[in-house]
Order: C-alpha cells, then sequence, then structure tokens
C-alpha cells in the first residue's frame, strides 16, 4: 500500500544479469533492505548467498509481479534486459519495454521516491554514440529500451536514466566521463562503474530527473562532447565498503 514504504528498502530488478550482480555487491555492505527479483527459481540461492535480504521470483511481463515486486520499497533500480537472441533484432515483447513500463506504473502506484533506469548508449538521442553495424544488431531492443525511458520521464516518479556504453567485465575504473544531451561520448564501461553509479544515483540531488551517457576514460572513443559533472553521492556506499573490507 502507498505510504507504508520503508525509507531504506531497495528493489534491484534483474538482479541475476551480469550489471544487476554488481549492483548486488555494491548494495550489499550498505545498511539498504534489497530486494532483489530474478526470473528463475534456479537464481534464488545464489542471490541470497551474495548479499539479497531478500528473493523474489517475477515476471515483469505481469503486472500483478510488478506490483508485487515494488511493494514497500522506496528506490526502484532497474537492470532489467534481454538476454542475447534474435530479439535484439526484431523487438516485438522485450522485457526492455513491457516489463520496465509495468514496472514504472507499479513504482508510480506504490509512491516510490526515486526510479534509477539502467538503458544504453544507442537509445533515442545518443544513437549516434553507437556504430551503425552495432545499432542495427540491437534495433529491436534499442527502441524498445527508447519507448521504456520515455515512459519514465513521462510518469512522474523521481528519476535517473543511466545510458552505459559498450558493458565490459573489467574491474571498476572509477574514472568515469559523463555526458548529457545524447550525442556527448561513446565507448566502452566495466559493468561495475555502472553499478556504483546507479546506486549513487538515488542520494545524488544533481542525478535528479536527468539522462546521463557514460563511458570509462580508458573506453573512450572518439572526443567527448557535453561532459557534465556530477557530485555522484557515493559517500554512503564508500564508507560502507570500507566497513566492509575492515
Amino acid at each position: 500500500m502507498a505510504g507504508s514504504r520503508n525509507p531504506d528498502r531497495v528493489l534491484l530488478a534483474g538482479a541475476s544479469g551480469a550489471t544487476g550482480q554488481e549492483l548486488l555487491s555494491v548494495l550489499r555492505p550498505t545498511d539498504l533492505d534489497v530486494r532483489a527479483t530474478t526470473r528463475s527459481y534456479a537464481n534464488v540461492d545464489t542471490l541470497e548467498r551474495h548479499g539479497a535480504d531478500e528473493v523474489m521470483v517475477a515476471d515483469f511481463f505481469e503486472s500483478a509481479d510488478a506490483v508485487a515486486a515494488v511493494e514497500d520499497c522506496d528506490i526502484v533500480c532497474c537492470a532489467l534486459g534481454t538476454p542475447p537472441s534474435y530479439r535484439h533484432v526484431t523487438g516485438g515483447k522485450l522485457v526492455d519495454r513491457t516489463g520496465v513500463i509495468n514496472l514504472v506504473t507499479a513504482a508510480v502506484a506504490e509512491g516510490v521516491s526515486h526510479f534509477v533506469l539502467e538503458s544504453a548508449i544507442g537509445v533515442g538521442n545518443s544513437k549516434a554514440g553507437m556504430p551503425l553495424p552495432a545499432r542495427l544488431v540491437v534495433r529491436g531492443s534499442l527502441s524498445a529500451k527508447h519507448d521504456a525511458e520515455v515512459s519514465l520521464r513521462r510518469s512522474g516518479v523521481q528519476y535517473t536514466i543511466i545510458r552505459p556504453g559498450k558493458l565490459t567485465n573489467d574491474p571498476p575504473s572509477d574514472d568515469i566521463l559523463v555526458g548529457e544531451g545524447g550525442d556527448s561520448v561513446s565507448g566502452s564501461i566495466p559493468r561495475a562503474d555502472v553499478a556504483r553509479i546507479m546506486a549513487a544515483a538515488p542520494f545524488t540531488p544533481d542525478a535528479r530527473n536527468r539522462t546521463f551517457e557514460v563511458v570509462s576514460r580508458d573506453g573512450l572513443s572518439g572526443t567527448p562532447t557535453n561532459l557534465v559533472d556530477v557530485d555522484w553521492a557515493d559517500d554512503r556506499l564508500t564508507a560502507a565498503y570500507e566497513r566492509h573490507q575492515h
């Protein structure tokens, strides 16, 4: 029921994906209560071992599952995406569109205070940041992510949309270039860097109701434009991480 939210409960949607797992490792040492979702019962034990306070099996194509997932949560971090398949080309029924829009609708009804969405460079006005051959291969999912972005911007929920470049499994670089306005930066970025930004965004006043393109300095290709300086509020995360290490 709206109004009964736990101000420290985060819904991590798509927790068993590669970015979702990185997000879980960033959130785990903090004082936030993390409800992680996965589509498969086979992933439940792993997510619990990796630090989720609660694991829910949810199919976001079902709006009722989205409503149940968001219940009592104050923050949503959405890392939903379609596994590699022909549907990236053809589009159609993709969780990147239908699932995210169901989640946004549920977040509005619940009165969530902040919704963080992982999108991609190549979506909407950032299409120049992804080479044309790559864009053609994933045109279906880029279109789906565009629709999801539009839905979130129009929802009235406070949001941050993160459009990473090509995702890698490299260690975090902690040297991130942030662009805004679509045609800004191009290249690659470790998922671990994306996870840190997504985790910090709800606590970062600079990030409210903005859409950012992000790459690592090492992964930059071409000349960056429209760079912005965001004071990411990751002190809460850093302090928790350091406590966890000692």
